[in-house]
């Protein structure tokens, strides 16, 4: 599943949480730019701002991430073997 901007902060947390839950990396693209692949420890929000924390990384505010796609082979419509 890729999400772009456009799609909304809750598709972005869905894949970002899938991440963390399955233990599998995400490919993610930052407003500058930078792109990467890693997989997520956590999702918090703390005053209202999501943030996603790597490792070897500072957390990064979610509003900072252009694109994230899950490396997760799977239908994203169809969550039943997820469950």
């Amino acid at each position: 599943m890729e999400q772009t901007e456009p799609t909304g902060r809750c598709d972005f947390l869905d894949v970002l949480e899938e991440s963390a839950h399955f233990k599998r990396p995400v490919q993610v693209e930052l407003r500058n730019g930078e792109r990467f692949e890693a997989q997520v420890l956590d999702v918090v929000t703390e005053a209202g701002e999501d943030y996603v924390l790597f490792p070897d990384r500072e957390r990064l505010p979610v509003t900072q991430i252009v694109r994230c796609q899950s490396t997760l082979n799977h239908d994203p419509h169809n969550y039943d073997p997820k469950l």
